[in-house]
């Protein structure tokens, strides 16, 4: 695949992790592959160990070019000094989160399987769409996101569009034409050695 049209990559945190180990773990992956952006994805409500992981994620990351957003979490953007935010609830919160945290920030929503979800998102200012799941997984409804989706979305929407969830070597060789980000965080963050993980599922690209 022609670098110009080969995916680029979003990296996605896991749910909880160890501040003594997972920086250096990020900023190893960092330093051997291209990414585009961190989304910091904690399950933690709690408001210190927000702020300490985002501080110390965005300097790993700022100090190597990448941009980084946070799940849901408006307010801790500007406190933290990050790049945007990362919605789950599709259109609903788009117009809002844009309002709130200006035109230079990066806003992004998760719009499920759905093309309407989508294009409303799109339509109230978000930077990007995901879809998603592409391979079978337990959580959520199940539902996967289509190829003929992303392929449709291709051809006719301009707003960058995101491939995540259950990713595997076969999805990432089909839906590499078709989409413009993959978002990659569970698949590799379990796996002995995460870097060797990721750059094996993302070998169809080239």
């Amino acid at each position: 695949m022609a670098a110009e049209d080969r995916p680029q990559l979003t990296l996605i945190t896991p749910p909880s992790f160890d501040l003594d180990v997972f920086p250096a773990q990020l900023a190893r992956v960092m330093d051997s592959v291209e990414v585009a952006c961190l989304r910091i994805a904690l399950a933690s409500r709690e408001e210190d160990n927000l702020l300490r992981a985002g501080d110390v994620l965005r300097d790993v990351s700022h100090a190597r070019d990448v941009a980084v957003v946070i799940d849901s979490h408006l307010l801790l953007v500007d406190r933290i000094g990050l790049d945007g935010v990362h919605l789950t609830d599709g259109a609903r919160s788009v117009r809002k989160a844009r309002k709130d945290l200006g035109s230079d920030a990066i806003v992004g929503t998760y719009c499920g399987n759905t093309r309407h979800e989508g294009i409303t998102a799109g339509e109230g200012g978000a930077d990007y769409v995901a879809f998603g799941p592409l391979g079978a997984t337990p959580l959520g409804q199940g539902t996967q996101a289509e190829f003929e989706l992303f392929e449709w979305w291709s051809e006719m929407i301009e707003v960058p569009v995101i491939a995540e969830g259950a990713l595997t070597v076969e999805l990432v060789e089909r839906f590499g034409p078709v989409t413009d980000f993959f978002a990659i965080g569970p698949e590799i963050w379990g796996a002995e050695d995460p870097l060797a993980a990721l750059k094996t599922l993302l070998a169809p690209l080239g």
